[in-house]
């Protein structure tokens, strides 16, 4: 159980949020009155008071709000409950979609402590379902349910489709396919061919939103800007190669050229990444390839499934 201490919000973006004592919340909104509202994943900011306090002890001398945060709230570590995680208060529910995020800039908070404790701390969630909530109002938690569906982000590598110059074809398909299977599609991103942003995706993907699988397209050939295995090796903290393996075996059936993609797998913590190919040709192929093994291997990884041995 947890306690709201204080509701923030702000009238602009970029600015210091205020202590209110109400809000209303709505699903695809967020809180009606504050500026980052909309319809995205990180509708409701929350920060545990607890590590407020610890910041202010060390001389950060910060009131609510000062760090962005919508609800300060007692008695929850947002910091160590995983992605999925329900908040209730009567007929309010806010799910938690992403832990952390990027510092963009360095805020006066920073300039003064040498660090902030939003990007490490903070947490997001997008609501469920709408109402009002008060300072004071208490919160129930409740974790993720085993039957939720696994989740899953798209990423197309593309210089030309990151410009607006070519459709991007092949990443609608792998989300359609995905959703087809059961899978619930959190995220889809055009990136430009470039290594450093691909790999700040990736991380933010698995340790931030902690999606169970991440399948990018493109980027996997021969060209000097195909940078898309190197990217997802360098986030790696555990190899699968046997998923590359077999995507390219299934795929010589049909082209000798299949053993020139240079596609990795790879898993990050619980989350695993699978380069495809960038043609929907060989996308297919590739899917048609992996896909009826990959929900038992995401549930072992989970922790949900146990290792079983073919008889």
């Amino acid at each position: 159980m947890g306690k709201i201490i204080a509701i923030c919000i702000s009238d602009v973006r970029g600015i210091q949020k205020h202590p209110v004592d109400e809000v209303v919340l709505e699903p695809e909104c967020g809180i009606t009155t504050d500026a980052h509202r909309g319809n995205w994943h990180r509708q409701v900011s929350l920060l545990s008071a607890g590590k407020i306090e610890e910041f202010n002890q060390r001389g950060a001398g910060v009131t609510p709000g000062a760090f962005g945060e919508n609800l300060v709230v007692e008695g929850f570590d947002f910091r160590n409950l995983p992605v999925g995680t329900r908040f209730t208060n009567g007929d309010v529910v806010l799910e938690m979609t992403q832990i952390g995020k990027e510092c963009h800039t360095h805020c006066q908070i920073y300039q003064k402590m040498g660090e902030c404790i939003m990007p490490k701390e903070g947490v997001f969630a997008k609501v469920i379902q709408g109402g009002r909530l008060h300072a004071g109002d208490e919160l129930t938690a409740e974790l993720p349910h085993a039957g939720r569906p696994l989740t899953a982000a798209v990423l197309t590598l593309s210089d030309k489709g990151a410009r607006g110059e070519r459709k991007d074809e092949s990443g609608p398909l792998i989300a359609a396919r995905l959703e087809e299977e059961g899978y619930e599609v959190v995220e889809t991103l055009i990136l430009p061919d470039e290594r450093k942003r691909l790999e700040t995706e990736l991380i933010r993907l698995c340790d931030g939103r902690q999606v169970n699988l991440i399948l990018t397209t493109g980027g996997t050939g021969f060209s000097e800007r195909d940078q898309t295995p190197e990217a997802t090796m360098a986030v790696a903290t555990r190899n699968a190669p046997g998923i590359a393996e077999a995507i390219r075996a299934y795929s010589m059936q049909f082209t000798n050229r299949a053993m020139l993609s240079r596609g990795a797998s790879v898993i990050r913590n619980q989350s695993l990444i699978i380069n495809l190919p960038g043609s929907t040709k060989a996308v297919k192929e590739s899917m048609d390839a992996v896909l009826p093994a990959l929900k038992h291997g995401l549930e072992i990884l989970k922790g949900t499934a146990g290792e079983c041995g073919r008889k």
